[in-house]
């Protein structure tokens, strides 16, 4: 594999500002979560009324079901003050939940059926009601199942000062907004090179339950455990292989990222292209819709990638005509699994990785990524989804097979440099701990997330969800004796509260039939 320049370029940038501008980094989590009964069966109450209106609620609202919540926190540059708003907010819902709990794991908890799935409901306005039909599109599309698995979703940006530093030391002249979307890009490109590290760490599901599978086989080496488990004996996120989020259809879009013209060009493509798979589901001009149209993705939000770039959009914009207005703004990971050791679903020590990480993938050399890459990537990451706890599995890394281990230290090496930045702006040796600890478990597969799980697992004797349960039973209770750390009971309340408003406000100023919205919709994304 060609070799980086990155020892270089920090030894130049050690002395600029940048190092400074690191602690001006900010960072926003989405965490989703399972409504569970006391029982471990997913919940089939609709979203909980005293959290506020799921339409118009910044922080707490729902993703694919009823039951699946999704916590919001607002944008910081504190990674524990990030950390502090995810408690409070759950903290909140738990409380307004009865004696319901939240599901600590990405694959779901025993479901009976898939009708027991009920789809996530956003109200009476056309932009409500379009959600919900976009889920009844996914249902139809790819089963409710499949949309039970949470995850974690973590966003980031660099300040300005941390872009002029760079573009300075790089001596480039191109118009700012330009050379930062390029950057994000090339930390795209190497994120997505070297995603399976992501999974080896902090995958965190091994084991699922096998009503997940619905009765339906699968060619994985299942081995089983206690009366419903199954497990892959040194797998470690089945959240991102194929039981998850997929779509056949979406590798044909051939979407890539070596300019944003061209990663706009391949999105917009597959929400105007039609679908034989899904010619037969009614569309939103059928009197009974069954799914928004007929294209390979209903809208952007469907395409799955494990990393996006993004951008705030103004009213009525996609996600792409942002892009193309004004550029990268941040980046969104979603290749995170729940991580079922934090109460949170995420540890100050795994976002501090991601600081690092990130960081080390936007600094590096960033050669274009052909399509036959992009594959490549796509078969190291299942080669470690399945097997990464074995220390016999390779990794094709340019022309050559390499051991997780070999390739795993060469980047850790090097993710060594970049912590030493951060505890140069932050004062303190938190990056550089971070870094050498997580870089033993290069070296022992049986401390990563996926490998204490499947210790835990096989030490116990019994089911995962009985593990699950009763992991979700003592972060209720810790959450419920735990004081409010940075919001205040009023202040939430003050916040459901005007969700409702918002919400009423919304539905009344609409203009146009829901058909009419959806038509006019659709001409001019």
């Amino acid at each position: 594999m060609k070799q980086t320049n990155l020892a270089s370029k920090l030894e130049k940038l050690a002395t600029s500002t940048l190092v400074s501008s690191l602690t001006g980094i900010q960072r926003g989590i989405e965490r989703e979560a399972l409504r569970i009964q006391p029982s471990g069966k997913i919940a089939k109450t609709p979203h909980p009324e005293g959290v506020g209106h799921p339409l118009t609620h910044s922080s707490i609202t729902t993703d694919f079901s009823e039951s699946l919540l999704e916590f919001i926190t607002p944008v910081s540059t504190s990674a524990e003050q990030t950390l502090s708003q995810l408690r409070d907010l759950q903290k909140y819902t738990l409380a307004n939940m009865g004696d319901e709990m939240l599901w600590p794991m990405s694959m779901p908890c025993f479901i009976e059926d898939q009708q027991d799935i009920v789809l996530a409901q956003f109200g009476n306005s056309n932009i409500g009601k379009m959600k919900t039909l976009y889920r009844e599109g996914l249902k139809n599309r790819y089963g409710s199942m499949m949309q039970a698995i949470a995850g974690v979703h973590f966003n980031i940006s660099f300040p300005e000062s941390f872009w002029l530093a760079l573009q300075e030391s790089e001596q480039d002249n191109s118009e700012l907004q330009d050379f930062i979307s390029n950057k994000y890009l090339g930390l795209i490109r190497n994120f997505k090179r070297e995603l399976w590290l992501i999974s080896y760490l902090f995958g965190a599901s091994p084991a699922l339950c096998s009503s997940f599978l619905q009765g339906k086989e699968s060619n994985l080496p299942f081995e089983k455990q206690g009366k419903g488990t199954l497990y892959l004996p040194h797998g470690t996120a089945l959240r991102l292989g194929d039981l998850g989020y997929t779509n056949s259809e979406q590798s044909s879009l051939k979407v890539m990222y070596n300019s944003l013209t061209e990663y706009v060009a391949g999105l917009q493509r597959a929400i105007r292209c039609r679908s034989d798979l899904y010619e037969n589901i009614d569309d939103f001009h059928a009197e009974t819709p069954k799914q928004l149209n007929k294209n390979i993705l209903q809208i952007e939000n469907e395409f799955y990638s494990p990393i996006r770039p993004k951008r705030n959009a103004k009213k009525h914009e996609t996600p792409t005509q942002a892009l193309s207005r004004g550029g990268i703004e941040y980046i969104e990971i979603r290749a995170l699994d729940v991580n079922p050791f934090s109460d949170t679903g995420i540890s100050i020590e795994q976002i501090r990785f991601l600081d690092v990480f990130l960081t080390y993938c936007l600094l590096k050399d960033a050669p274009e990524m052909s399509w036959e890459e992009q594959q490549i990537s796509d078969q190291n990451l299942q080669s470690v989804i399945s097997t990464g706890r074995d220390t016999s599995t390779l990794l094709k890394q340019g022309e050559e097979q390499v051991t997780i281990a070999q390739w795993g230290n060469e980047i850790f090496t090097e993710l060594k440099e970049i912590a030493e930045l951060f505890d140069a702006a932050h004062g303190n040796s938190d990056y550089s701990d971070t870094v050498h600890h997580l870089a033993t478990w290069i070296e022992n597969p049986d401390n990563t997330f996926s490998g204490q799980l499947i210790s835990s697992l096989l030490a116990n004797g019994g089911d995962a969800s009985e593990q699950a349960l009763d992991i979700a039973t003592r972060y209720k209770n810790e959450h419920l004796k735990t004081d409010f750390q940075y919001y205040c009971e009023a202040d939430l309340d003050k916040q459901a509260s005007q969700s409702f408003e918002d919400e009423k406000a919304v539905a009344a100023n609409d203009a146009l039939s829901f058909k009419a919205f959806l038509k006019d919709y659709f001409e001019k994304a």
